[in-house]
């Protein structure tokens, strides 16, 4: 799995929102937040955020409202919203190989193997994002990700 600067970005900006702009514990949650306070809070180059925004919005994620005291706010709850939905919505497959979804990977011979190690990769993966939610991130406790598990 290759993390893009869109993906994390796009994360990024997905908690401050929930957050409620703040980037912080989540007391402010539910207010709208501007895309420009969401790139300075962040650090995220605005016209970079703005694409990001409205994929986010496409997908379901974000709703926003014009106008002077307009803004984004979440579609549903933090701790409806996963990883991987956010991950989905601006980069489309978890786990790409030579750029197609691991799932259309295809080999023959003594490479056939392959196939079944990427589809566990994605398996894996898709196992730690989509159980981890906007919430588990905000108070510091991803659902899904163990200490125990080996880094290399």
């Amino acid at each position: 799995m290759f993390v893009s600067a869109r993906s994390d970005y796009a994360l990024r900006a997905m908690l401050a929102v929930a957050a409620g702009g703040g980037g912080g514990d989540g007391d402010r949650a539910g207010e709208l937040v501007k895309a420009a306070s969401l790139a300075e809070v962040q650090d995220i180059p605005l016209s970079f955020l703005q694409g990001i925004l409205l994929d986010l919005r496409r997908a379901g994620l974000l709703h926003s409202h014009r106008g002077a005291d307009g803004g984004y706010a979440l579609t549903r709850p933090a701790d409806e919203i996963t990883v991987g939905d956010v991950l989905r919505a601006v980069g489309g497959s978890l786990t790409t190989v030579r750029g197609l979804p691991a799932e259309r990977a295809g080999y023959h011979g003594v490479a056939a193997g392959l196939t079944d190690v990427w589809l566990a990769v994605h398996g894996a993966i898709a196992t730690v994002v989509d159980s981890t939610t906007l919430a588990d991130l905000l108070t510091h406790a991803p659902s899904a990700v163990s200490t125990d598990a080996p880094l290399a």
